[in-house]
């Protein structure tokens, strides 16, 4: 538990570096395009605090960040839970924002389960990923043995997510890839290399180090179906011969 704990304050300090704040704000972006049109009464942020920042713009005033191990900052819109047992009624939010939450948990599975049975029908989620096919990516593969966050997680492709999402219910929407620079830390290049954030949209969108993606929760309407003894009757009625009827 303590191990589990110190990767996630890594992972916190991380996203506080000239490096995740970058991405943060590119991310911020993508997702305040898809804010406008979903509607509700109430946000749930599954990540880190510094999240919420990516939906202050959303038309849903409820908004509450729930974090694993956030006991320290526990605030009125900053909770302490795990993501894997939601402690929320089924059928109870509008709109799930998963910030970069499912690579560092072992069951994600079970965390896209409790996403599915707490949104309400024809409720949304958003889930921004780091993408393994990336320079970011292949950046990963070449030092995951020095397990430091966040190339010690689980970078999730689109095509995998998808498959997980359409087997639990979810109908996708949209797919945005964003932040096209390579994983270095230093501002001043950072700032240098933001050219290629206009150039990578145009000519490599594909291979975006991050992205989000809009899925719907699906209701499927039952149809009842009519007895097929009385769809006969009406059958043979209609074209002038008396049903049999039965002692």
């Amino acid at each position: 538990m303590l191990n589990i704990s110190k990767q996630w304050k890594r992972l916190r300090d991380w996203w506080a570096s000239p490096l995740g704040v970058a991405f943060l704000k590119s991310e911020e972006a993508h997702v305040k395009k898809m804010l406008p049109q979903l509607f509700g009464y109430h946000l749930l942020v599954l990540g880190e605090p510094v999240f919420l920042q990516c939906v202050q713009e959303s038309p849903i005033t409820h908004r509450v960040a729930l974090h694993p191990y956030t006991s320290t900052l526990a605030t009125s819109s900053t909770l302490t839970a795990r993501h894997d047992k939601l402690p929320i009624i089924s059928d109870g939010v509008d709109l799930i924002y998963l910030a970069h939450s499912l690579p560092f948990i072992k069951n994600p599975h079970e965390v896209l389960r409790e996403v599915f049975r707490v949104l309400i029908g024809e409720g949304h989620v958003i889930i921004s990923n780091f993408n393994p096919w990336s320079i970011w990516g292949l950046w990963r593969w070449c030092v995951h043995y020095i397990k430091r966050v966040p190339w010690d997680g689980d970078f999730i492709s689109v095509a995998r997510l998808k498959d997980w999402l359409a087997l639990l219910g979810f109908d996708v929407l949209q797919v945005n890839r964003y932040f096209f620079r390579p994983p270095i830390s230093h501002p001043v290049l950072l700032q240098r290399l933001a050219w290629l954030e206009k150039c990578g949209s145009w000519f490599w969108p594909f291979f975006g180090a991050g992205y989000v993606l809009l899925a719907r929760k699906r209701v499927i309407t039952l149809t009842p179906i009519r007895p097929i003894f009385d769809t006969q009757s009406k059958v043979l009625e209609a074209i002038g011969i008396a049903p049999v009827q039965s002692d």
